[in-house]
């Protein structure tokens, strides 16, 4: 019977079970009865499940059938209401935690104490305006104090562990920083090499690997390598003061920096199909109630200082809706009236810099279906056929042709207690992941495991004749990622590795030319040159009829977009507002918008 044709009796006893047996009438086409039985109910073996699983991927499979609801004792401000009750300055712990880092700046800033409260909370004032004040140097004034860790960006959580350190004023320290001007706008960059420095004069080394040309700019002195990626890199092109990376021989970063390489601005921009998807009345987050339209087969980059709104926009509002509407997703929608101009499109695709798989068994090969084409290819050799084997022989997920020692992993996890897992080659197969009989096959003198450890260059070479796999392998090649080899673990992976093999799978696939591409901050973790090859990529898939759109910072994306939406003003609370609209040269001519202020002299360049 339909969930709706169920009385309330019923659908309270397939939720919520019963404590003892009942009798339960049942009737099929041919016969019919009753028994007695106990049920435990759909919402008792979820909450039972959920807290019982070890499982990751079990545990969010589940988890779309919950949601969170604020405490109705609390009303969501987490302590008693006899806490609540103490108050300074008029406002309560939780309304203070309720501001942002710039509001609870001013707030302790203007506080007023009596002469006995002054005395007791001068030094823990002082310490509580320096944290602020360190927070808000490193662009994160729109935060507020109560902001959730599991919402906070990669980059924010980076700048929040900065600013603790900052407060901290050690000396001697070495600091290490993986690109902490990822999700930063480039009005906020000044601030965070402000940072940076102040660290450094207090007496501590900061060593910082980035991209950013400010932040390299900045430095003391720069260690730049190369010259390309994986086994063409791994050398030390130079090391020494700034500015003497321009005139190094063989490095690319010192070809950028000097102007003899640069990522040209377009002379012509797009102007799509002339048809649009429209958001109207946004209000995720902080969009203050916006209508929104995106021009179909375009580049579209979506700009703005950090917490404007673009992620609210893009991954809250439209990625959602669309999933939904194309994928049959269940995925939470932000608050808005409605979109438009669906039936223009025919799927949506999101490219993110997730990992490609959880496990070390997960690599390029297998995620791309390249693994598909070159087993087929082992399967057709003499060798093969006259063993009987077949494409699943070369399967190292499936029994027959793997190891079983290690179950085709070629590695064996060895649990530490207390420290990290340790992985060692397997002992039987020496992380080769088959067996002695499928070794036995060869194409052209080398083993399935052989082609494992191929660099994609190496495997063009060797698979030349096979078109199917040239045509994936070059895709490959398109985005950059020509050195990585085709068993390297996906767990190995950097984010942006991650993001470039899931566009060349797209790349790879045949495509309907009305497919809705969107990047959140593709540039993370790219070089100049790999943001060059990005956009080469990013073109071919407008070239071909799609639309894509990005949230990005990157100035030589912005400038080479066909058409920006850019939020604002500020961050938080005092964002979300749509600043401007237009073209790279229509967005430059706006006062008010600080991304038009940047990208003016990057579009004389």
């Amino acid at each position: 019977m339909p969930w709706k044709k169920l009385p309330e009796a019923k659908r309270q006893l397939v939720l919520f079970g019963t404590s003892e047996r009942v009798a339960v009438n049942w009737a099929t086409t041919n016969s019919q009865g009753t028994f007695n039985t106990k049920f435990d109910g759909v919402v008792p073996w979820l909450e039972r499940t959920m807290k019982e699983s070890d499982s990751d991927w079990r545990r969010d499979k589940l988890g779309q059938y919950f949601s969170s609801t604020q405490c109705a004792d609390c009303g969501g401000k987490r302590i008693k209401s006899t806490s609540t009750a103490v108050h300074i300055g008029e406002r309560s712990l939780p309304e203070v935690c309720a501001l942002t880092i710039g509001e609870a700046s001013a707030f302790f800033a203007a506080l007023k104490l009596g002469p006995s409260a002054a005395k007791v909370a001068s030094g823990v004032l002082k310490e509580v305006q320096a944290r602020l004040r360190f927070l808000i140097n490193v662009g994160l004034d729109y935060l507020t104090l109560d902001r959730s860790g599991p919402t906070l960006s990669g980059g924010e959580a980076q700048r929040i562990r900065l600013a603790s350190q900052i407060g901290s004023e050690l000396t001697g320290v070495l600091y290490v920083l993986d690109e902490p001007s990822i999700g930063l706008h480039q009005r906020d960059n000044t601030r965070l090499i402000e940072t940076l420095k102040h660290l450094r004069d207090i007496g501590n080394t900061v060593l910082v690997v980035e991209h950013d040309e400010d932040t390299i700019r900045a430095g003391d002195h720069v260690v730049d390598f190369g010259p390309g990626a994986g086994e063409l890199g791994g050398t030390v092109v130079y090391s020494g003061p700034v500015a003497g990376v321009i005139d190094a021989k063989g490095s690319i970063t010192g070809d950028y920096l000097s102007g003899r390489r640069s990522i040209p601005v377009p002379a012509k921009r797009r102007i799509g199909n002339g048809k649009m998807v429209a958001v109207q009345g946004a209000r995720a987050n902080n969009l203050k109630d916006l209508t929104i339209e995106i021009p179909l087969g375009t580049l579209t980059c979506i700009t703005g200082v950090s917490g404007a709104g673009k992620s609210s926009f893009l991954n809250h509002i439209l990625y959602p809706a669309l999933n939904n509407h194309f994928n049959d997703g269940v995925e939470e929608v932000g608050d808005h009236d409605r979109i438009s101009g669906l039936q223009h499109l025919d799927k949506v695709i999101a490219i993110d810099q997730q990992p490609i798989g959880r496990t070390p068994r997960s690599n390029p090969a297998t995620y791309t279906k390249l693994w598909d084409h070159i087993r087929n290819i082992f399967a057709e050799t003499r060798e093969s056929k006259l063993y009987g084997y077949t494409p699943s022989r070369f399967s190292f997920n499936v029994k027959g042709g793997r190891c079983e020692a290690c179950e085709g992993d070629g590695v064996k996890k060895v649990e530490m207690h207390f420290l990290a897992d340790v992985y060692v080659p397997c002992e039987v197969c020496h992380g080769k992941r088959f067996n002695e009989q499928t070794l036995r096959v060869a194409y052209k003198h080398k083993t399935i495991a052989d082609v494992l450890g191929f660099s994609v260059r190496e495997a063009i070479q060797h698979f030349a004749v096979h078109v199917p796999v040239v045509r994936v392998m070059q895709t490959m090649v398109d985005v950059g990622l020509d050195y990585i080899r085709l068993g390297q673990p996906a767990t190995t992976l950097s984010g942006g590795e991650a993001q470039r093999i899931k566009l060349s799978r797209e790349l790879a696939k045949r495509d309907t030319g009305n497919t809705l591409y969107i990047l959140d901050e593709p540039s993370t973790g790219l070089h100049f040159e790999d943001v060059r090859k990005l956009l080469d990529v990013l073109a071919r898939l407008v070239e071909a009829g799609n639309t894509v759109v990005v949230i990005e910072h990157n100035l030589d994306i912005i400038k080479t977009a066909d058409w920006i939406i850019d939020l604002g003003p500020e961050g938080g609370h005092r964002g979300g507002q749509l600043i401007a609209t237009g073209t790279p040269e229509q967005v430059a001519k706006v006062k008010g918008s600080y991304t038009g202020q940047f990208l003016k002299g990057m579009l004389g360049r």
